[in-house]
């Protein structure tokens, strides 16, 4: 399936970029600031299903974001709609065979600290895998290490790039830990104390899959959460994915400055030919 949907996207996108960004909820209005931009929908891909999530485009889209090269991939799959994490970390295996280098994550979250509130941008330096599924299960596949090593899943190099970006805009940037869970539902009081106690900072329903996929192949990545809604017993009223999507956007916009200073810096030189 990947070498067929690789092929097929090799024919589709002109551009060859290095560089790749997730753009998760309140993200997705990026992809309408590349330039010599070609988009190709999840559905025409062979093998890959179409993106249901609310908020989640499911889409790829190849073009210049000031000059750089780059490929979006708006929306993701989840392993809360039924996908095993073969699907879920697909769009990244089939990046790896396109030559992506250095992977950008973005994810709504929610804040299990009390310092942290909606809106804020958290820059992940770890990550705790809770969901009890891993893409590395199963016969090895071209490429990939059976024992990626995850002493440091999100780069040292890239995160202190995206720090000095941060601080040259003026916007407020944390560091914290995220913890992925399966989802759908939205945790318990107690599971966000157990979550706390484990050394989370912040919790969704994401990116994990992805980022020990691109590890297995080498890829380099970088990743950001969103802080959306305090986690409950931490807020007030009730949690909803209307309220994920509108806090995201909102904070979307200070996220989408700190990829556009930092992407550029991510970049390698162009290949020749």
């Amino acid at each position: 399936m990947l070498s067929e949907a690789a092929k097929y996207l090799r024919s589709a996108l002109p551009l060859r970029p290095r560089v790749a960004v997730v753009l998760g909820s309140g993200l997705g209005d990026m992809v309408d600031e590349l330039t010599e931009a070609t988009a190709v929908v999840f559905r025409e891909i062979p093998g890959f299903p179409a993106a249901t999530v609310a908020g989640h485009a499911g889409k790829f889209v190849a073009g210049r974001l000031a000059g750089t090269e780059v490929l979006f991939q708006s929306g993701r799959y989840h392993l809360y709609e039924g996908h095993s994490a073969d699907v879920v970390a697909a769009p990244v295996r089939v990046m790896a065979e396109l030559g992506v280098e250095t992977l950008v994550l973005t994810n709504a979250a929610g804040g299990l600290c009390a310092k942290l509130e909606p809106g804020d941008l958290v820059l992940l330096e770890d990550h705790l895998n809770l969901t009890g599924r891993s893409p590395l299960v199963g016969h090895v596949r071209q490429g990939e290490e059976r024992f990626p090593d995850m002493s440091a899943p999100y780069d040292p190099e890239l995160s202190l790039l995206a720090v000095e970006s941060a601080a040259e805009l003026g916007i407020g940037l944390t560091s914290g830990v995220y913890a992925g869970v399966l989802g759908p539902s939205y945790e318990t009081a107690a599971e966000v104390r157990m979550l706390g106690k484990l050394g989370a900072d912040v919790v969704g329903m994401s990116t994990v899959t992805e980022v020990i996929a691109a590890r297995a192949h080498g890829i380099r990545c970088l990743a950001f959460s969103v802080v959306t809604n305090k986690a409950t017993g931490l807020g007030r009223g009730a949690l909803s994915h209307a309220e994920v999507v509108a806090v995201g956007r909102e904070a979307g916009v200070r996220l989408a400055k700190i990829l556009r200073a930092v992407l550029p810096r991510l970049s390698p030189e162009p290949r020749n030919g």
